[in-house]
């Protein structure tokens, strides 16, 4: 069998067939859409207006919220034309493009967060030597490292998909273009590209959460054995908190849903976790930022004022 890909476009069935919810959904996803873009986009205006808040910490937190905003425009814009259709058409290079930066983003927030909990730790654990650690230089090699592999994992799997043979049905359970609804629909083998999505997009998935449980776990003992003041662990672990609830809220779904990497037929049970991650999280990160931090809520107050009562 060629390679030679016969299929040129897919269906993206979306959420749901019920044409009584698609109006009720459009709007509801629209303003879910919104309120992420406004309060990513509020995130990255107050970090970089703010002087306080030109550190290490602040410097990543605008990355995360520069994700969050790409990683909703990949899917929302072209699922809520979906809503409005009954059923949204996609051309096969455009399919492709949409699972790319998907993965890209989405392996570089999972990078993200697990350099913020080492740079956490510097911080906690290892505070004369955190300027030096968390150079600016420093800081920008972590930020470009983390865009880089989220880049360069993306890459593997579209082109790795790109190879595999489509002769029909066009059909994707889904409301985006994800890896495993498409290999579902491949009429070659798709041995290679799921060893790959168990092996490589599993340890881009569990490598960062280890690496953040044990910056967390290591932080925690050095709290409670070696920092005496009260005041000072409380600052810590709020410090902390934000982070811990943003890494929760991201890594329940994504490991549920990329771990069991499976063949067969998606079910609709397959697209709850993944509008978790890709939705509903860029909506709470900024919240969750906001009403737990303090510097942040100060200055975000201050940017306000500035703003409307100049």
């Amino acid at each position: 069998m060629d390679n030679q890909t016969v299929v040129s476009e897919f269906v993206l069935l979306g959420l749901t067939h019920l044409l009584v919810l698609q109006h009720p959904l459009f709007v509801l996803f629209l303003l879910l859409y919104v309120t992420s873009l406004l309060g990513n986009g509020v995130i990255i205006a107050v970090v970089l207006a703010e002087p306080r808040l030109h550190t290490p910490m602040y410097f990543f937190l605008s990355n995360l919220s520069c994700l969050d905003i790409f990683y909703s425009t990949v899917t929302v814009p072209k699922m809520l034309a979906g809503f409005l259709s009954g059923q949204q058409t996609i051309s096969f290079a455009g399919c492709l493009v949409q699972l790319h930066f998907f993965h890209f983003l989405g392996s570089s927030e999972a990078v993200l967060l697990a350099v913020m909990a080492y740079d956490r730790y510097v911080a906690i654990c290892n505070p004369l030597r955190y300027r030096l650690l968390m150079s600016p230089q420093a800081c920008l090699f972590l930020a470009a490292a983390t865009w880089a592999t989220g880049f360069l994992h993306a890459l593997m799997h579209t082109v790795m998909t790109s190879q595999v043979h489509f002769c029909g049905p066009n059909l994707v359970y889904h409301f985006f273009c994800d890896i495993k609804p498409l290999l579902s629909l491949a009429c070659s083998s798709i041995r290679l590209n799921l060893a790959l999505l168990n092996f490589v997009t599993g340890s881009i998935a569990l490598s960062p959460f280890i690496l953040t449980l044990l910056s967390y776990l290591y932080i925690i003992s050095f709290l409670l054995l070696k920092v005496r003041s009260l005041e000072c662990r409380r600052k810590a672990f709020s410090t902390c908190a934000s982070h811990l609830t943003v890494v929760s809220l991201f890594y329940m779904p994504v490991l549920g849903n990329y771990l069991i990497a499976s063949p067969g037929s998606p079910s609709e049970r397959d697209m709850i976790p993944t509008l978790m991650y890709c939705i509903i999280t860029p909506v709470l990160n900024p919240l969750i930022y906001t009403l737990r931090n303090e510097e942040v809520k100060s200055a975000l107050k201050k940017f306000l004022n500035r703003k409307l009562f100049p």
